[in-house]
């Protein structure tokens, strides 16, 4: 396909998980001059609107001060009971989705083929298996596009923020193709959704200097020293990872502990979470700044994510998981 120019699209809606890459893809859409009015972040609740089990309690609010620093409104998405809810399916079909738009709260599926999961999602790039991706997020902005009749007849741009340099799998991602939602060549429902990846061919250095221009503060898991905003306890976390957050969540960390005994399969194949984080360290800002860990287990408003002073975050450059 020929280049993206955002600018000729109805709507532009920015995945934003918070991470730096989904707000460096966020940035790069403002630079290229997007008006303003035709942007949306949308972002996915891992945990639905449930108690925390998997993400950070201090994303959502973050995300929401990102909207609102930038003058830009966020919409939220999840699946009934989120993550947890997912993982326990037995027997049933997988819960419906529920998202924001502009008109209200709405909802879509729950009446699919029944099926069993009782374990974690593996980490492998095969979505059947990290299912994780695919039942959380992209199935939940699937549902959300589709059901939403603002969409038909219009030129829609759908941001996300993956990025070539993370892994050998997304370095095979197009920077810019049809997104699975698009019906253009339909007779009936036809919309027009392409799918931008604009930090794809984009550094990790590149992606911190475009935060450090705009003074957007990184999420506080950064700040703490983890080197990737997906969920708290992401299963592609290495030792270090889980080693800081035993030391931070003793009782979280505990009940994915006992699921993996309930399920008699680990979330790391070969070995369990208490003795991969005996193999780790715990990350010395989460040692000495308890008020840091306080914030990033906090869903308390945060007010703006715009800083005077703008510093690069412990958790820049580390490598301790990621994609396939």
């Amino acid at each position: 396909m020929t280049a993206c120019d955002p600018r000729t699209y109805d709507h532009v809606l920015v995945m934003c998980s918070g991470g730096k890459d989904s707000v460096a893809a966020l940035l790069e859409v403002l630079e290229r001059g997007v008006d303003p009015e035709r942007i949306e972040l949308w972002h996915h609740g891992v945990d639905g609107r449930g108690e925390p089990f998997m993400d950070w309690p201090s994303t959502r609010p973050y995300v929401d001060a990102l909207g609102a620093s930038l003058g830009l409104p966020v919409y939220h998405s999840w699946r009934d009971g989120g993550f947890l809810a997912e993982m326990l399916r037995d027997n049933a079909p997988t819960a419906p989705v529920r998202y924001e738009t502009p008109y209200g709260e709405r909802g879509a599926g729950g009446r699919g083929a029944k099926g069993t999961r009782l374990r974690f999602p593996q980490v492998s790039a095969d979505l059947r298996v990290r299912w994780c991706s695919a039942a959380l997020k992209i199935d939940v902005a699937d549902r959300a596009i589709c059901g939403q009749d603002r969409f038909l007849d219009r030129r829609t741009l759908v941001v996300t923020g993956e990025r070539a340099e993370e892994s050998p799998g997304r370095a095979r991602y197009a920077a810019f193709e049809p997104h699975r939602t698009d019906t253009r060549a339909g007779t009936r429902r036809r919309r027009h959704v392409d799918h931008w990846r604009p930090v794809h061919a984009m550094t990790e250095a590149e992606t911190w200097r475009a935060l450090q221009r705009r003074r957007i503060t990184p999420a506080i898991p950064y700040r703490l020293g983890f080197g990737r905003l997906s969920c708290m306890t992401c299963i592609f976390g290495g030792a270090d990872e889980f080693a800081t957050i035993r030391h931070i969540a003793p009782d979280w960390f505990g009940r994915l502990a006992a699921y993996e005994s309930r399920f008699g399969c680990t979330i790391k194949r070969g070995i369990g979470l208490h003795a991969l984080a005996d193999r780790g360290s715990v990350f010395p800002t989460a040692l000495a700044r308890p008020d840091l860990v306080a914030v990033a287990l906090s869903d308390q408003m945060i007010t703006s994510v715009i800083t005077e002073h703008w510093e690069m975050p412990d958790g820049a450059f580390r490598r301790g998981g990621g994609p396939v």
